[in-house]
């Protein structure tokens, strides 16, 4: 996998009368703009978002951070993987502000992989 600097962006969308805070990646995948979103690990914990707020504070942009896994399973095999982090820091302390995240759908899930090429 290639280490690429990608960031990660908040947007407004509106939702019945609402505007919510979406997160996503944009990137180009053979020609073609692609909007990856985000979403926290778990879908049922709504304070994911909240948590996604505090990392990004006043800023609109943040860094995408792939950390890589490895671990043996109660069966003896070896499982692989990554995982995905929103990171900032802050320019007036350099305290870093960190959360898990996940693609939102399949189709992002896939994007992403393609976008990390």
């Amino acid at each position: 996998m290639a280490n690429k600097n990608i960031k990660v962006e908040r947007g407004l969308f509106d939702y019945k009368g609402k505007q919510y805070n979406e997160y996503f990646i944009s990137g180009m995948v053979r020609g073609t703009e692609v909007k990856i979103k985000l979403a926290p690990p778990d879908k049922k914990d709504k304070g994911g978002y909240t948590v996604l707020d505090i990392v990004f504070g006043n800023e609109n942009e943040a860094d995408f951070v792939v950390v890589p896994f490895e671990f043996t399973n109660g069966e003896g095999k070896t499982v692989t993987g990554n995982r995905f982090l929103v990171r900032t820091v802050d320019k007036e302390t350099g305290e870093v502000y960190e959360c898990a995240v996940k693609p939102a759908r399949n189709s992002d899930k896939d994007m992403l992989a393609m976008l990390m090429r």
